[in-house]
């Protein structure tokens, strides 16, 4: 049984497409384009900001408006940051038993605190997480293993007794690095990279109930 199990937040803990498609939408609305489908920005999700205005706008960081249209972005969808966002199935049930066996878990994700402490706390987790480890907690983000670290750190466990669960291939990257156990989920947003078989992780699985078995506490 592993001492405490990570997760990355967008495509992994809970699924913040529907509110990011959102914001990107309200964008194009702005420059009289049409609505673009969720389903077409999801794989891009896990990319932040960055890959919603390169799937939505075909917007590049070096283009002369993108520092405006990146923090328009994010000040629509930080009016609207929990509209339609919910955890992925399992995962509520999968904290519970945790919590029940008194193991801990935490979040770990390259999401700006300003955006995840109020997220979690909409969703209800922000004071049941052991840690929460943001884009900007650490001095470099995933695929750095200074994010895991300093989880590791305010948890006070060993990397190696840690699960470390995402979405993105930044994600193994990075929970490889600290000297954790990896877990990729294929529910997740997946990027629009490498398949999923060929990050590296040390298991893939479909559903938040597996992530129970390979954490010792189905």
């Amino acid at each position: 049984m592993f001492d405490a199990v990570l997760f990355d937040l967008d495509g992994t803990f809970a699924d913040t497409a529907p509110d990011l498609a959102a914001a990107l939408n309200r964008l194009r609305a702005d420059l009289g384009m049409s609505r673009v489908s969720p389903e077409q920005l999801r794989p891009l999700t896990s990319q932040g900001v960055r890959g919603m205005l390169k799937g939505g706008l075909d917007m590049q960081p070096s283009d002369a408006c993108y520092a405006h249209f990146y923090a328009r972005f994010l000040r629509y969808y930080s009016q609207d940051i929990c509209v339609e966002t919910r955890l992925f199935p399992g995962i509520e049930q999968l904290l519970d038993v945790l919590e029940g066996r008194r193991s801990q878990w935490g979040i770990v994700t390259n999401k700006a605190q300003r955006f995840t402490l109020p997220l979690l706390a909409r969703l209800g987790f922000a004071k049941r997480a052991a840690c929460v480890v943001s884009g900007d907690s650490a001095r470099r983000a995933k695929p750095a293993a200074h994010p895991m670290r300093l989880a590791c750190s305010l948890l006070a466990r060993h990397p190696a007794r840690c699960l470390y669960v995402g979405d993105d291939l930044r994600d193994i990257q990075a929970g490889r690095a600290a000297g954790m156990v990896t877990v990729a989920v294929r529910y997740g947003y997946l990027g629009d990279g490498d398949p999923i078989e060929d990050w590296g992780a040390d298991h893939v699985v479909d559903h938040a109930q597996e992530i129970a078995v390979l954490a010792g506490i189905h």
